[in-house]
């Protein structure tokens, strides 16, 4: 492992971090608008007003991660310069999870007064100071002298990310176990930095603080140790008029242990002493102070165990808490981070892990059942949905609590925030808000599938759809009842109602291609795919999604039998959503017609920029192949060439669009409209037509995997009603998002 470590930070460039730019500088003009002489209108701008360095600069997005080495997870006091690994891996914890940037600093400075100094002459760069690894009681002085001098957000993570944190295990441990916080007696075993803020934030979490019993090295913090002069003035606020004792006395009855000491320092017959169902924090890293097994081996009743490592249920990992705390804090330009906006952090962690767990974060965890219990009290790091909770939560209490200079719409920016993890979540946003404005019926032809229950969960409680649920009734309400979900579905049960009207019309539509009245009955009755596009094609359901469990062309099958192609259509194709960085485009066919002729290529680019239109994007259409507008003459080129032609020929058709034309060409803008000014298309294309299946397939896998492009789809267009069709592994997140957009299709055919 050190070797690997070593390694990972030596590989060039050295380090974890750089500098980029956001800006172009590629022309002497855009380096004259970078430095000078253009750099000097927004310093006379913020020289009239210091409040403009956030509209001019990274202030209002940038954070100092400051520390002078004194006391470093797991190595202690090793200095300044040998904690900067640490610093610089906090500022990776920063961008990774929330978009915020960071310079490290480390400062060579013992003296408390001294760093306070050299921190507060830093305002003017930061938006935000995280101190880190700073030794008590220094920490304490240091983070009160700045917060008092400064008028931006201080905060030791030390001390009070691990109290957010794990007042957000408390939260759902005490609701689990059933015990109520006010009356809670907690020991904790660690009076330093982190056991203090931890304290006092049960407190302020309403835990009594006369319940709360407080040990060191030296036994139980008690006023008799207090008035000899035993203890600082940080930890004697926590002193009980208790007889003297060790930790073994505080521990007996003892609803919950807290541990911020050092391994192996509680036995199971300690845990034995405590009340009943415990609630054990051993968060000493990297050993706990009773290891997972034996605590929970200690006894017969439930006991809730949460630790500081990776390995076992309940991580209580600081990453939880400061990027998103950070993050609500800079984006209504805090002035502190106060104790109202930990308490909403805390709310909001505690929330989040009732919710269903998405199969990203399953997976990244050995797809281990995560739910709502015991043994999942807390949220997991990876949960990207993490910072759309506790950020919003943390400006919202800023704001409500006076700490903010500017004031937000929340669900506005509940989209912004989602902006900065990608585009794709930024491009599904118009879609999932155009469909909550008039949700509609949405036919789930799996609905005994537990993903699929899932994801109809998840539809109807962000109100995109109204889901309904095909498939056995027992079946399905027992997975729901399983997987802890709260919601009543609408469930079609194919076997226990009289669908004799749907093998009616299954017949009349398939009875001139073989197939009987007796086999429509059976098809209806035994396979949801025809039950589901019967249900559409009568109106019963404004949307069919299906094909998670079978191959797609058998998927596709049935809906093409029964529902087919719209009047204005021959065919239909298979779409992909491609999201970059600062680009989307939109890839047909990918998924349905293996080698089209003109007059496919034709009607796919019609639909494919219908599509591209109910994301809110104005397409621009290329019609690829191996050549640049006749280069190359033969049977494969004039296809893509004639469709271009008689697509630019057609008064209806409202968009630029081009071809045929080699990949690069239709997506450089140098090669466009350098070499090719006579083009239709002034920029870059957004809408990719390739010449056959083969191509469109290999195309969206390469641009997914080796180009870093999220892929939304494929989305069937040219369907009479609104039908798509998954694909075998799709996720959770896959259906909610194909639900969306079946019902802004449903809402359009209305239109």
């Amino acid at each position: 492992m050190d070797e690997d470590a070593l390694e990972y930070h030596r590989t060039a460039p050295p380090g974890k971090i750089e500098i980029s730019t956001t800006k172009p500088t590629n022309t002497q003009r855009d380096l004259s608008l970078a430095y000078s002489p253009g750099v000097a209108a927004p310093c006379r701008e913020i020289d009239a007003d210091a409040g403009e360095a956030y509209q001019y600069t990274t202030k209002g997005n940038l954070v100092g991660v400051v520390s002078n080495g004194s006391a470093v997870l797991g190595l202690g006091d090793i200095g300044a310069q040998a904690s900067k690994p640490v610093m610089e891996g906090k500022g990776v914890l920063f961008k990774r999870f929330a978009d915020i940037d960071v310079f490290d600093i480390e400062l060579d400075l013992d003296d408390p007064d001294a760093f306070v100094n050299s921190v507060a002459a830093m305002e003017p760069t930061f938006g935000g100071i995280n101190l880190e690894d700073i030794a008590a009681p220094d920490c304490f002085t240091i983070e009160e002298q700045l917060r008092e001098r400064l008028s931006i957000p201080v905060f030791h993570d030390d001390q009070h990310g691990t109290a957010i944190i794990s007042g957000a295990a408390l939260l759902n441990a005490v609701e689990i176990s059933g015990k109520n916080l006010e009356e809670l007696e907690v020991t904790f075993a660690g009076a330093g930095a982190a056991a203090l803020a931890t304290a006092r934030f049960y407190v302020s979490l309403g835990v009594k603080r006369e319940n709360i019993t407080m040990c060191d090295i030296d036994g139980v913090l008690t006023t008799q140790r207090a008035e000899s002069g035993d203890l600082n003035e940080y930890n004697r606020e926590f002193a009980r008029d208790l007889p003297e004792g060790d930790l073994a006395d505080a521990m007996e009855g003892a609803d919950v242990f807290v541990g911020l000491s050092a391994g192996d320092i509680v036995s199971q017959e300690m845990v034995r002493s405590m009340a009943a169902d415990p609630i054990i924090f051993a968060m000493a890293n990297p050993d706990p102070e009773i290891d997972y097994e034996s605590a929970k081996a200690a006894r017969d009743d439930t006991v809730i165990m949460a630790t500081g490592r990776s390995d076992y249920p309940n991580q209580v990992n600081n990453v939880l808490g400061f990027p998103f705390i950070f993050r609500g804090a800079l984006d209504v330009r805090a002035t502190e981070i106060n104790e109202e906006m930990k308490v909403a952090a805390a709310s909001a962690l505690a929330d989040l892990a009732k919710q269903d767990v998405p199969d990203s974060v399953v997976k990244a965890y050995g797809d281990q059942p995560l739910q709502f219990g015991p043994d999942y009290i807390i949220p997991k790091p990876l949960d990207a949905r993490v910072l759309f909770e506790v950020a919003p939560a943390v400006a919202q209490a800023a704001i409500d609590s006076g700490a903010a200079r500017v004031d937000i719409d929340i669900d506005e920016y509940v989209e912004r925030l989602e902006a900065r993890l990608g585009k794709s979540r930024e491009m599904m946003r118009v879609v999932l808000n155009k469909a909550k404005s008039d949700p509609k019926r949405i036919a789930l032809a799996e609905g005994t599938d537990e993903t699929i229950v899932r994801a109809a969960s998840q539809i109807v409680e962000r109100g995109i759809a109204e889901p309904v649920l095909i498939g056995d009734e027992d079946d399905i309400r027992s997975t729901i009842a399983n997987l802890g979900l709260e919601f009543e579905p609408d469930v079609v049960d194919p076997e226990s109602g009289d669908y004799e009207g749907y093998a009616d019309h299954l017949y009349e539509r398939r009875k001139r291609n073989g197939v009987t009245r007796r086999e429509a009955a059976s098809m209806i009755r035994d396979d949801t795919n025809y039950f589901g596009s019967v249900m559409v094609d009568r109106g019963d359901a404004d949307a069919l999604l299906t094909g998670l469990t079978n191959h797609y062309p058998s998927a596709l099958r049935p809906p093409l039998q029964v529902v087919g192609t719209a009047d204005d259509a021959d065919y239909a194709a298979g779409v992909y959503m491609l999201t970059f960085k600062n680009r989307v485009i939109f890839v047909a066919d990918a998924t349905v017609n293996q080698a089209p002729d003109e007059d496919v290529l034709e009607e796919v680019t019609r639909h494919t920029a219908e599509l591209a239109r109910r994301f809110d994007v104005e397409p621009r259409a290329a019609l690829l192949s191996y050549s640049d507008f006749g280069s190359v003459d033969n049977e494969g080129t004039r296809k893509p060439r004639e469709a271009a032609r008689r697509l630019r020929d057609d008064p209806a058709v409202d968009f630029p669009v081009d071809g045929e034309m080699q990949a690069d060409t239709a997506v450089v803008e140098e090669m466009l409209t350098g070499t090719y000014d006579f083009t239709d298309l002034e920029k870059p294309a957004n809408v990719l037509v390739f010449p056959n299946l083969e191509a469109g397939n290999i195309g969206y896998k390469l641009l997914q995997r080796l180009g870093g492009a999220d892929a939304i789809g494929p989305m069937l267009v040219g369907m009479d009603e609104p039908v798509h069709v998954l694909q075998r592994g799709d996720e959770v997140k896959d259906i909610v998002n194909l639900a969306a957009v079946a019902t802004v299709d449903a809402q359009d055919d209305e239109s």
